[in-house]
C-alpha cells in the first residue's frame, strides 16, 4: 500500500483536488450554520422577537462551550496529523482518544456548573425582566446537551484528520435536517416556544456525537480509539496550539455581550433582536471560510510534519487564492441580499427589520477582510504556531472590535455599532499580512 493510499492527506493536491477535499468541511460547516440559524428563524417567526433577543443574550455561554471544543479539536488535530505525517500512528491514536475523552469530561463539568449557577449567569449576561424567562428556558436545555455539543465539534475536525471528511459532511447534513424537523415539531406544532428550539438543537448535537463515537470504535480508519496513554502534555499542547480558536470564541462571547448591552441602551429589546439577526447571519456566511480552513488545515499540518516543502507552498498558495475569491462573493451576497435576510427574521416586526436592513449595508464590508484573517489564523494553528494564530484571532474578535465598539457608538450611535466589525477586520488584516511575511522563511510556505 502506498503512502497516498494509506493516508489521503499525503495526496499531491492541485487546486481542484484540494478544493474538492475541503468541500465536505465547507458544506458541513454551512449546514452547521444553517441548523444554528434555523433556531433563530423559527423563534423570530413563530414565538416573538423578545425570544429571539433572549437567544443572543445567552449566546456567550454557547460560545464558551464551542470554544473549548474547538480549542481541543483544532489544536489536537494539528498534533495528531503531524504525528501521522511523521509515521507515529500508534501515538497519534492514543493522543486522539485522550483528546476525545477530555472533551466529554469537560462537557459534563460545564453542565453541572451551569445548572448550579443558572440564574446568576443569566442576570450577569444582561437579561432584562422581560427576557429572563426566555433565557432560562433556552439555556437550561442547552446546558444539558453541553457534552454532546463538545463532542460534535471535536468529531467535525477529527473526521477530516482521519481522512473521512465526507462522513463528517453526511452527519452534519443529517443533524441539520433533524434540527429543522424538530424545530417545526416542537415550536410550531407543540408550541413549546424557545425551549423547543433548544431541544431541536440538542438533538442535532447528538447525531454526529453518537454515530462518530460508534465509527471510531469500529476501527474502520487509520485513526480510531485505543487505550490512551494519560499524558497531560498532549492536552496542554492541544490547548496551547488551539488557543486562538478558544480566544476567538471567548472573544465572541464578550463582544456579543457588549453588542447586546450597547443595543439595549440605544434601541431596547428591538435593538438586541436586530443585532441578533446580524450576528447569526455573520456566523452563517463565515462558515465558508471556517469550513475551508478546517478542511485544508490537516493537509498543511501533514506536509509540514513530513517536510514536503513543495506541496506545502502549493497548498498555501491555492488556499489564499480561493479565500480571496470567495470573500468577494460573500461580500456581494451580504450587501445585495441583506434586506432579504432581515425580512426572513423580522417580517413580523417592522422596527427590527429596518434596523437590521440598515446594519447590513455597513456590516457587509467586514466579509472582504475576515476570510483572509480566519484562514491565516488556521494556517498558523496547523503549523503549530499558536501564538501567531492567537494574536490574529484575539485582535479580530476582541481587541480591535472591543475598542471600536466602546468608542464609535459614543459619537456615531447605531452607525458606530455597525462600523466596529469592518474596521476591526481591516486592522487585523494589516497584522495578518505582517505575520505572514515575517514567518515565510521559517515555514517556507511562500
Amino acid at each position: 500500500m502506498t503512502e497516498t493510499q494509506k493516508n489521503p492527506l499525503a495526496e499531491d493536491f492541485n487546486a481542484i483536488s484540494l478544493i474538492r477535499f475541503a468541500i465536505p468541511s465547507m458544506v458541513m460547516m454551512l449546514f452547521m450554520g444553517l441548523y444554528t440559524i434555523v433556531d433563530t428563524i423559527f423563534v423570530a417567526r413563530f414565538v416573538d422577537t423578545n425570544a429571539l433577543s433572549s437567544i443572543n443574550i445567552v449566546c456567550p455561554v454557547i460560545n464558551l462551550i464551542v470554544g473549548l471544543g474547538t480549542m481541543l479539536a483544532t489544536g489536537g488535530s494539528a498534533v495528531v496529523a503531524k504525528k501521522m505525517g511523521n509515521g507515529n500512528t500508534e501515538e497519534a491514536r492514543s493522543d486522539f482518544t485522550l483528546i476525545v475523552v477530555a472533551g466529554a469530561v469537560i462537557g459534563l463539568l460545564i453542565t453541572a456548573a451551569g445548572l448550579l449557577f443558572l440564574d446568576e449567569i443569566i442576570w450577569g449576561l444582561g437579561a432584562s425582566e422581560v427576557l429572563f424567562p426566555y433565557c432560562r428556558d433556552y439555556l437550561t436545555i442547552q446546558l444539558m446537551f453541553a457534552a454532546g455539543n463538545m463532542m460534535q465539534v471535536l468529531y467535525q475536525n477529527l473526521f477530516v484528520t482521519a481522512g473521512k471528511p465526507t462522513l463528517g459532511l453526511m452527519l452534519a447534513v443529517l443533524a441539520g435536517i433533524a434540527n429543522i424537523v424538530f424545530d417545526y415539531v416542537f415550536i410550531v406544532l407543540l408550541q413549546m416556544g424557545v425551549g423547543g428550539a433548544a431541544i431541536g438543537t440538542g438533538i442535532g448535537y447528538m447525531i454526529p456525537t453518537i454515530i462518530g463515537t460508534l465509527f471510531f470504535l469500529t476501527k474502520r480508519s487509520e485513526l480510531h480509539f485505543c487505550k490512551p496513554k494519560i499524558d497531560a502534555s498532549v492536552l496542554l499542547k492541544s490547548c496551547s496550539n488551539g488557543a486562538s480558536e478558544m480566544v476567538s470564541q471567548c472573544s465572541t462571547a464578550v463582544t456579543t455581550f457588549l453588542f447586546n448591552v450597547t443595543m439595549m441602551k440605544l434601541l431596547g429589546e428591538d435593538g438586541v433582536a436586530a443585532i441578533t439577526v446580524i450576528i447569526y447571519s455573520q456566523f452563517l456566511l463565515t462558515t465558508l471560510y471556517i469550513g475551508f480552513s478546517m478542511g485544508t488545515a490537516p493537509v498543511v499540518s501533514y506536509n509540514y510534519g513530513s517536510r514536503n516543502v513543495k506541496q506545502l507552498k502549493k497548498t498555501v498558495r491555492i488556499c489564499f487564492c480561493f479565500i480571496a475569491g470567495i470573500s468577494v462573493v460573500v461580500f456581494l451576497f451580504s450587501l445585495l441580499g441583506g434586506e432579504s435576510i432581515a425580512k426572513v427574521f423580522a417580517e413580523n416586526n417592522r422596527n427590527v427589520f429596518e434596523i437590521a436592513k440598515n446594519g447590513f449595508i455597513i456590516f457587509s464590508f467586514s466579509f472582504l477582510f475576515s476570510g483572509c484573517n480566519i484562514f491565516s489564523s488556521a494556517l498558523f494553528t496547523a503549523l503549530s504556531n499558536g501564538k501567531a494564530s492567537a494574536a490574529i484571532s484575539f485582535l479580530r474578535t476582541f481587541g480591535f472590535i472591543t475598542v471600536f465598539l466602546l468608542v464609535l457608538p459614543r459619537y456615531l450611535k447605531v452607525t458606530g455599532v455597525w462600523l466596529a466589525v469592518p474596521i476591526a477586520e481591516l486592522f487585523t488584516l494589516m497584522l495578518t499580512v505582517y505575520l505572514i511575511c515575517r514567518h515565510r522563511k521559517q515555514y517556507h510556505y511562500f
